[in-house]
């Protein structure tokens, strides 16, 4: 069984419900207090494990590769002016083993999927969405995941279970219990159902761990829902060809594709770095007075 070394994060969408920010700026480019969010999707791919990564970009995401580049004047400066913690951060990012692909057209995030075939290639793969960035301080979101793809040989979908009135925001999982709690085969997805209509409510939440099967049905998935091709669709195809697993991630996970979840990410994220948590929840305290 070939491990999992590499991953595919798509960064191709417009970001229109933080605009007019995400206007010039890219949506994955925006900050959780000092870091940008998609280095957060990064961060946990290699703590995961993982070697390479590709980044599907598309117009207006230059800045994405820039964050990742080195920057010699910034870098001068720094060590100019003595500030070698900040020189050791900035040099640390530039040092990153990152692939780059621009998605010409809005077609949807099966298409993007699609668009990293020459890069994946014929191995297993991992799929990290910018809008879910999940905490665990003991195990990252995605290394979950691996564990139970390494176990098992099979796709596997990181999921949650959410609120009722939540699960037409999701692509939710049909699915039937295994030995283990956390675990679930997968029999059929259902994109953004209605209320009514939702066979559960285990949403998957932007990680995945997909077998190279995916491509060749991708390529024979039609648009679907809104004229885009669906990866759902095509995971539900693969499902009915070969094993697919679920998995209950353990972890906070914030959508901050969402203003609140945003939020929450931002203010909460600041609460756990010491230099910054004492004054911060004394302010916090003070104005819900």
């Amino acid at each position: 069984m070939q491990k999992v070394t590499k991953a595919v994060i798509p960064a191709a969408g417009l970001g229109t419900r933080f605009l007019p920010a995400t206007k010039a700026c890219p949506k994955e480019m925006l900050p959780i207090v000092d870091k940008p969010t998609i280095q957060y999707i990064i961060e946990e791919a290699l703590a995961s494990g993982i070697k390479d990564i590709l980044i599907i970009t598309g117009h207006n995401k230059r800045s994405i590769e820039d964050h990742f580049d080195y920057n010699p004047e910034l870098e001068l400066n720094l060590r100019e002016h003595g500030k070698d913690e900040l020189l050791a951060l900035v040099k640390e990012i530039g040092d990153i083993n990152l692939h780059y692909i621009r998605q010409k057209e809005p077609k949807g995030l099966g298409h993007a999927i699609l668009c990293a075939k020459s890069f994946v290639g014929d191995e297993p793969f991992a799929v990290l969405l910018g809008d879910d960035v999940v905490y665990n301080e003991e195990k990252p979101c995605l290394e979950q995941l691996l564990d139970v793809y390494d176990a098992t040989g099979a796709s596997v979908l990181g999921c949650q279970t959410v609120p009722q009135e939540k699960v037409s925001s999701y692509g939710i999982v049909a699915s039937e219990a295994t030995e283990d709690a956390r675990i679930f085969k997968v029999n059929d997805m259902v994109e953004k159902p209605a209320v009514e209509e939702a066979p559960s409510r285990l949403a998957v939440l932007g990680r995945y761990v997909i077998t190279p099967e995916i491509f060749a049905i991708l390529e024979q998935t039609e648009p679907g829902r809104g004229g885009e091709i669906q990866l759902t669709d095509a995971l539900k195809v693969l499902a009915k060809e070969q094993a697919m697993y679920a998995y209950d991630l353990v972890g906070r996970r914030y959508d901050v594709g969402d203003k609140q979840g945003y939020l929450e990410a931002t203010v909460e994220y600041a609460l756990r770095r010491p230099e910054l948590r004492e004054k911060f929840l004394h302010y916090l305290q003070e104005i819900v007075e």
